[in-house]
């Protein structure tokens, strides 16, 4: 079985942006398995449009709240755009 390593990118596409006064909202869907994250404070001033392409990266946590992975949300350049607990 392969383990996922925090520097494993898996590709997705933005399939909702929300506007908000600061930040945007960032729904992305990961291709494979068609699985959605939500992303709530990712900088308002990037130009981030519905169909872009970004990258997530996912490490393993211990539990809080019952969530165990942290996914981070980056873009083309690697750079970090925001973080989520799922």
């Amino acid at each position: 079985m392969n383990e996922i390593r925090e520097v494993d990118r898996f590709e997705c596409k933005v399939v909702n942006v929300i506007q908000n006064l600061m930040w945007k909202g960032i729904t992305v869907e990961e291709k494979g398995t068609k699985g959605r994250v939500y992303f709530g404070r990712v900088n308002g001033e990037l130009n981030i449009n519905h169909g872009d392409t970004l990258y997530l990266g996912i490490k393993p946590v211990y539990e809080v709240e019952d969530k165990t992975m942290q996914v981070t949300l980056y873009d083309a350049e690697n750079k970090k755009l925001d973080w989520a607990l799922v």
